[in-house]
């Protein structure tokens, strides 16, 4: 645990160096960038060498002979890790350019310490080994991400993004203490430690609320509402991080919770699957109509935790039924889908933070032509859109193709078996495929066609320190999509500290899959390098002319002519529309010489819909009526309180 804590401590000291030295912004980000850096490729390596070489690791600080703050390492917890410090060690190197133009040093300096914090304390969360130190972690994180999300404080929208994520975070936050609560008073202990005499019932009950405690940070429908605002509001090396990582920690809550509860049972894998399905079709649903990048990207997030929830529901399925092999194959496609969503998501949203920095908007509809001048962040935003759409021979297609085969296998184990293998294997499909259509409209839209501002026309790409993590992502991608097997053995060591008979699996079987899976994708290159090789040779002595896109019978066609993203997707919309519903705003075109219009289309999330007609506009209404308790005079309030000590006393 020694080099897990000076990662750590590395890794504090640059965000405190940065904001001691604000003032100075170069040598505040500089100093920054190559602390947090250097301390997460330190844990990095610790975290991957405890893969590589199973081991545990212990490590407990008493205080005040009151309590203590322990922590354990072992297969799922370094896993975690290994993705917690290889996002956030790109994220840091990234950040370096991207922070350049903030005139303001102390808000810089601000920046990298939340962002130290953040990430020190995500890895405290997955390597806490009892309830204090776990809920000390958990609250240093969702602290520090709250201010990161309020980084642009000036925009209205971005206040009220990080009031949202903030009251989220606690209502969840209270959920999981109340998890704690249920096992510390039948076990009397603070140690995640064995739950073998918690009655059935309170394992059932303990288990709901910290599905919904973490679910809520995962970005689970319908407790995603916050996550929509609070990644396009944040700078988009902390969206990176806080999509890649920050909400896997969700994940690793439930697992762990499943893990210490020791209890099968069918019902934990329903649950967790039927929220998979519902969070992966809605949130790519909701991503379609999405104008904002950044927007559609943290809805993909919703799609992606869907898919993770499908995968861990089919493993719960195969442990509770007797069946370790539908088990592992099922916990280790979603654990894998973990560090592939990392890689992937992460890359996608330093794309986006790119075109953001050399155009200033996030509008889909107000790009476009953006790959003649930004070759380098395209390229690797249609391998990471290529990724996460599952298609080989990407890293997204492994994780999910272990998923895939975790639901056939599943499927003659039993009757509701059966039904909800056959669920799993359609809500896969039916994802991937509106997966493809909304990535297809945001490279299409973005990246090719004529630019439709001036600001997408003159867009060029700058910044080294930008260009190489996401080039190290992109390489990552593929590297993880032709050669797998080292990546799935690291998903089978997190799979195995899950405390599974993982014994009656035979190995061999999965080196035979990643062997095949290696072979189809080099046969795959193989083929393109030979069609490019005889398309180079065919057109050798021809020359070829350029010409403009044939305009359908008009002679000057203009950009505005082109698809935009809402008629892309507005036939698919259309079918989802009562989960979905479009509000529109078109005024009508009256008269002979009408004046100028518009188009406006929204697409409501049903669940933040229902939850503002449902709670919060009552809330509102009853504190509006309470507003005369709030009247400024102390007596009064002075008063409020000896009343409620005197009722507190009475029941007492």
């Amino acid at each position: 645990m020694c080099q897990f804590f000076n990662s750590t401590l590395i890794i504090l000291l640059g965000g405190v160096l940065s904001l001691i030295l604000a003032q100075h912004k170069t040598l505040s980000r500089g100093i920054a960038v190559l602390l947090l850096s250097g301390g997460s490729l330190l844990g990095l390596i610790d975290a991957a060498g405890k893969l590589l070489n199973p081991g545990e690791a212990w490590a407990s600080f008493k205080y005040l002979d009151l309590f203590s703050l322990s922590f354990h390492v072992d297969g799922l917890s370094a896993f975690f890790l290994t993705a917690i410090f290889a996002v956030s060690l790109m994220a840091a190197i990234y950040s370096f350019h991207y922070m350049e133009n903030d005139d303001a040093g102390i808000k810089t300096g601000v920046n990298y310490f939340f962002f130290s914090i953040l990430i020190a304390s995500m890895a405290l969360v997955v390597t806490a080994a009892n309830i204090l130190t776990f809920m000390l972690s958990w609250e240093f994180m969702s602290l520090s991400s709250f201010f990161l999300v309020i980084y642009g404080h000036e925009s209205r929208e971005n206040r009220k993004a990080g009031y949202l994520y903030f009251v989220f975070t606690h209502i969840g936050a209270m959920f999981v203490l109340a998890a704690f609560g249920l096992i510390y008073g039948h076990t009397g202990s603070f140690d995640f430690a064995s739950m073998a005499d918690i009655p059935e019932a309170v394992k059932i009950l303990i288990f709901v609320f910290a599905f919904i405690g973490f679910g809520s940070k995962a970005g689970v429908f319908p407790f995603h509402v916050w996550l929509p605002h609070a990644h396009p509001a944040a700078p988009s090396h902390i969206s990176a991080v806080m999509s890649g990582v920050m909400i896997k920690t969700g994940i690793y809550g439930i697992l762990r919770i499943y893990a210490i509860l020791n209890f099968h049972t069918p019902v934990f894998g329903y649950i967790t699957l039927i929220a998979g399905v519902v969070s992966g079709i809605l949130g790519v649903v909701y991503a379609l109509g999405q104008h904002d990048i950044k927007r559609l990207l943290a809805y993909h997030s919703v799609e992606n935790i869907g898919i993770i929830l499908i995968g861990l529901g089919i493993g719960m399925i195969g442990a509770a039924t007797g069946n370790p092999l539908v088990a592992v194959l099922g916990f280790a496609g979603g654990i894998l889908h973990v560090l592939n969503h990392s890689i992937f998501k992460s890359l996608l949203f330093m794309g986006a933070g790119m075109v953001l920095h050399q155009t200033g908007t996030r509008s889909i509809d107000a790009l476009g032509g953006l790959l003649k001048g930004m070759k380098i962040t395209g390229t690797t935003f249609i391998i990471a859109s290529l990724a996460i759409c599952g298609l080989p021979p990407f890293n997204g297609f492994v994780s999910e193709f272990f998923i895939y085969m975790g639901s056939f296998k599943a499927i003659p184990v039993g009757s509701v078996s059966f039904a909800m293998s056959v669920f799993a294997i359609i809500s896969l499909a039916v994802i991937g495929g509106l997966a493809l259509a909304c990535f297809t409209k945001v490279v299409g839209v973005v990246f090719q066609g004529e630019p439709r501002t001036q600001a997408a026309e003159n867009a060029k790409e700058h910044g080294v320190a930008m260009m190489i993590p996401m080039g190290i992502l992109a390489a990552a991608c593929m590297i993880i999509g032709v050669y797998p097997k080292v990546f799935i053995n690291m998903a089978l060591k997190a799979v195995q500290a899950l405390g599974l008979d993982y014994g009656q699996v035979p190995v061999e079987p999965f080196g035979q899959i990643t062997g095949n899976i290696t072979f189809a994708a080099l046969l795959f290159f193989v083929l393109v390098l030979i069609i490019m090789g005889i398309r180079s040779i065919y057109y050798k002595n021809k020359t070829v002319t350029a010409s403009g896109t044939w305009g359908c019978g008009f002679t000057q066609p203009t950009v505005k002519m082109q698809y935009t993203g809402s008629s892309y997707a507005g036939s698919i919309l259309e079918f989802f529309s009562a989960a979905a519903p479009l509000t529109e705003d078109h005024p009508p075109i009256k008269g002979r010489f009408p004046l100028k219009t518009h188009y406006h289309s929204h697409v409501n999330d049903i669940a933040e819909l229902h939850m503002i007609n449902a709670v919060v506009r009552p809330v509102l209404y009853l504190f509006d009526k309470l507003r005369w308790m709030q009247h400024g005079d102390i007596h009064l309030y002075i008063g409020y309180i000896l009343l409620a000590i005197i009722l507190l006393l009475f029941f007492i």
